[in-house]
């Protein structure tokens, strides 16, 4: 999804160019162990998918004059042993730190075809709210 995100703001060329350049690093998250991630705006994507180790292990890179998005959908976990997200667990842990900020989506802030909110609607039903 993040490539596509890319492409969708950027012209190919000037993708092509700052990922080259290092001005723009897409990495498993695997690879971020040890690092710490300064003047930088970092994003996690599908977060939902992170262990409780990975999440915490992210959140700690944390360097100075950075920024960190957290996205995800806790509704959306493939991760079958563990049950529930992570994403889900970190968001309850963090609430109310201040300097933490979260933002919450629903059908209503869809954004790609109108039918798709319409879908997350149904699954929302009175079990899931």
């Amino acid at each position: 999804p993040l490539y596509d995100a890319l492409y969708d703001m950027l012209p190919t060329e000037q993708v092509e160019r700052r990922i080259a350049s290092g001005e723009i690093e897409i990495a498993p998250i695997a690879f971020m162990r040890g690092r710490t991630l300064g003047d930088a705006f970092v994003i996690l994507d599908e977060a939902q998918n992170t262990t409780p180790a990975q999440m915490k292990m992210f959140l700690t890179r944390f360097g100075q004059n950075s920024r960190m998005v957290v996205c995800g959908d806790p509704r959306q976990i493939n991760l079958p042993d563990i049950g529930k997200s992570c994403l889900a667990d970190a968001v309850a842990k963090l609430e109310g730190i201040e300097g933490i900020a979260t933002v919450r989506f629903g059908a209503a802030d869809v954004v790609r075809h109108p039918i798709v909110g319409r879908i997350v609607e149904a699954y929302e039903g009175p079990d899931d709210a």
